[in-house]
């Protein structure tokens, strides 16, 4: 289910593949908004008083009434920014050590070094890059014995818990989980890490969310994030390692409907056990 290096069901705004490895000077190839994010950001900044081309300058007389402050959508164009960083960050393709500008990262994305040096302050408070002063931010390295900590966490959550939920959930109830099976399927068979990280994350949270307990939950679906994110060396996650990860979540809904315990228990701390290779 999880990978190892690299494992986050729809595919961020920004596709990941708008960047490619970073030179040593963490300049990026160009990767450029879509035009209904760069006309959100651009009406987020016109409320918040700079003019846009063409627009009247502030004193100036009109009889039309002020646009409506764009709070909402420039938190779109944030939180789709947000997506691609962390699509990036499964991809490896934002590299672990290198420090990356929120100017530089911006003007790729075609956007103002606002929503992304937002973007990373959050990303920061994840735990997934470090702020470096004057200069952005850096890419947290990660070893061997972190990602099998966190593997080691995980499975004290959500073993018991699955566990409880296959002697109680009813059958049909597993089975309208299987389109979040399969898409899991689906990414790993073209060897797509990021949208097969986010199809992971989506089964789980659904498995989880059975319980009702919503802060389980919430603490479960942030370990998972961050194991996901890349050692800071190690070879990429092959498609077949997918493939193998994938096939867990079918085999785990069929031991789950036919309430068999101990496949249950076998299949989940296998998984675990794999998480940290």
């Amino acid at each position: 289910m999880e990978q190892g290096s690299a494992r986050e069901g729809v595919r961020p705004a920004y596709a990941p593949g708008a960047f490619s490895r970073a030179p040593a000077d963490g300049r990026m190839p160009e990767a450029r908004v879509p035009e209904q994010a760069r006309g959100e950001q651009a009406g987020a900044e016109r409320a918040g008083g700079r003019p846009a081309d063409g627009e009247q300058a502030r004193g100036e007389h009109t009889h039309s009434e002020p646009p409506a402050p764009r709070v909402v959508q420039r938190h779109s164009v944030r939180g789709q920014i947000l997506d691609a960083l962390r699509a990036a960050l499964v991809d490896g393709e934002l590299v672990p050590g290198q420090v990356y500008s929120a100017p530089a990262l911006g003007a790729r994305f075609g956007v103002s070094a606002t929503p992304v040096r937002e973007a990373m302050q959050r990303l920061a408070v994840e735990g997934a890059v470090e702020v470096v002063p004057n200069r952005g931010f850096r890419v947290s390295e990660r070893g061997p014995r972190e990602l099998a900590e966190l593997a080691e966490v995980r499975a004290l959550i959500e073993v018991p818990v699955m566990l409880s939920l296959a002697r109680t959930v009813p059958a049909h109830r597993w089975c309208g989980l299987r389109p979040l099976a399969e898409a899991t399927v689906t990414a790993a068979a073209v060897g797509d890490r990021a949208a097969y990280a986010e199809s992971d994350r989506a089964f789980h949270r659904a498995v989880l969310m059975l319980s009702g307990n919503e802060q389980l939950v919430a603490v479960a679906d942030e370990l998972h994030r961050r194991s996901q994110w890349p050692l800071v060396s190690g070879p990429a996650t092959r498609r077949a390692d997918l493939l193998a990860d994938a096939s867990e979540h079918t085999a785990l809904l069929d031991a789950l409907v036919s309430q068999d315990l101990a496949v249950v228990q076998a299949l989940v701390r296998e998984h675990f056990a794999g998480a940290d290779r």
